[in-house]
């Protein structure tokens, strides 16, 4: 069988990058391949990540320095909240032409806020939110050190807490709450309803073999044990921790070098009626000691499944397995290489307190995770909480040049072959909010006709109407403004 793309795996990149393609140029034929028997089961599912509209909000990860002057670099935060911005776009598109078929079941409105609780933290936050409020993007976003008015955003923060205890709060209300499994699901639906699609569940990816210009793609079955090769112009590897695996069979020049580095995780979670009803919020606090950034501690309510909870953590966790499903405890050890054993040694022998963490995060007993969630809420009973496996997360390794080998990077970043016929997701945080920027550079990078035509720009513009446009610039206020409220509307944010 011949096809211009396939798409392996059925999260929110592969699906968004679907659906780009598919209506950039409905004439191109494709084929989805997802192993497992539902769609975005893995780091999209709603239980797998924090479900957060990363847009620099409420992240302290995204500013995480008083400088010496007194002031906090907020521009990592304003790009956040750019990249974002893509996303909601194509979503409102999605909603308005019916590939979002139902919204309620993906989207929420949000107030997002940011907690200290030390003497230390709370001139940080003060800077922090002078700094950002200088910036459109931030203006609305409120500063209190008032424990009544903080009181009355998030009640559960207060409650309990020493009157003595020094405590700071930033909130935005217009963040949003995402479950990414949702929109992917939405749009696999929606791809396998287009003519020349074929969306195919329960179906491994096998092999790759570079094939003159394109790849041969092996496929099994996973019931029946079938195997099928499809020809391709172009393939896209967004399989998550699955990713590495393949891009090594695949035998990619690009890939040699690159390690994969596994980190599980686990949240607090409680659906107690009255606890769920007092909090309507996502909380951010700082990172914990040697904590990478995916693990900074938030408190959270979730829509999922049509069902609300409010989830703590995450914590991670030591493991071995490149997938939370289907994955194998020796996945790390199979990825090793002679191209990346030394980085992979020398990510343990850096980053001591960091595998330390993972470490004794995997042994905490509840009590001590009971501990951590009372910084958030300080009443909080052991008997309304549970634990339960959130993703997995494999960071990527490699070596850059003036860094130490074996650097574990934490951003989201996307593997190209020389020849552009193969791109492959690596990495994470902030990952699926930042899906519809990251799919369009691979657009812009690999299908680079699609975009050069009045049509082919006229239709991105539909899409994303500033995909041409810097909003972080002032003068582009107005529009930001416009498409930002028209997008609200759309997804019915407001």
């Amino acid at each position: 069988m011949k096809t211009d793309v396939v798409l392996i795996g059925s999260g929110i990149m592969s699906s968004t990058l679907g659906v780009l393609l598919k209506q950039l140029q409905p004439s191109l034929s494709l084929r989805l391949f997802e192993v497992a028997d539902e769609p975005a089961p893995e780091a999209s599912s709603g239980w797998n990540n924090a479900g957060t509209g990363h847009a620099g909000l409420c992240e302290l990860s995204y500013t995480p320095h008083l400088e010496d002057d007194g002031t906090v670099n907020v521009n990592k935060a304003i790009s956040v909240f750019e990249d974002f911005e893509y996303s909601l776009q194509l979503w409102a598109h999605a909603a308005r032409t019916g590939i979002l078929r139902e919204v309620r079941a993906c989207l929420h409105p949000l107030p997002h806020l940011s907690l200290v609780h030390t003497a230390e933290q709370v001139p940080y936050l003060k800077a922090r939110h002078e700094a950002l409020q200088r910036h459109h993007f931030f203006q609305s976003m409120t500063f209190s050190t008032d424990r009544s008015e903080i009181e009355e955003w998030a009640p559960l923060l207060m409650e309990g807490r020493d009157e003595k205890q020094p405590v700071a709060a930033t909130r935005m209300a217009g963040g949003t709450d995402v479950n990414f499994g949702g929109i992917a699901g939405q749009f696999c639906q929606w791809l396998g309803d287009q003519e020349s699609v074929g969306v195919s569940f329960g179906t491994r990816v096998v092999d790759l073999e570079k094939r003159g210009s394109g790849w041969m793609v092996t496929t099994r079955h996973e019931k029946s044990g079938r195997e099928e090769t499809v020809e391709a112009r172009f393939v896209f590897v967004g399989a998550g921790g699955g990713s590495l695996p393949l891009l090594q069979k695949a035998g990619l020049p690009e890939a040699k070098g690159y390690g994969g580095f596994p980190i599980g995780g686990q949240w607090m979670v409680t659906d107690h009626p009255e606890l769920v009803a007092r909090h309507s919020a996502k909380v951010y606090g700082q990172a914990l000691g040697a904590a990478p950034t995916m693990a900074v501690p938030h408190l959270d309510t979730r829509m999922i499944d049509g069902k609300r909870y409010l989830l703590f953590g995450p914590f991670a966790a030591w493991t071995g397995k490149f997938l939370q499903r289907g994955g194998n405890h020796f996945d790390l050890l199979r990825s090793v290489r002679p191209d990346n054993l030394l980085p992979l040694l020398r990510v343990g022998f850096h980053n001591l307190d960091l595998v330390r963490y993972l470490l004794s995060q995997g042994w905490q007993s509840k009590e001590s995770r009971m501990a951590e969630l009372r910084k958030f809420y300080p009443a909080a009973r052991a008997d309304d909480w549970k634990v339960i496996d959130a993703g997995i997360r494999v960071q990527a390794i490699k070596q850059e040049p003036g860094e130490k080998p074996g650097i574990v990077h934490y951003g989201t970043e996307v593997l190209t072959s020389a020849d552009r016929s193969i791109s492959a997701l690596l990495g994470a945080s902030p990952g699926a909010s930042v899906s519809a920027k990251v799919m369009l550079e691979c657009v812009q990078r690999c299908f680079p006709d699609l975009l050069r035509s009045k049509e082919g720009k006229a239709r991105l513009t539909a899409m994303i109407p500033h995909w041409q446009i810097d909003l972080k610039e002032s003068s582009a206020r107005e529009k930001f403004e416009g498409w930002h409220g028209a997008a609200v509307r759309d997804l019915q944010l407001g």
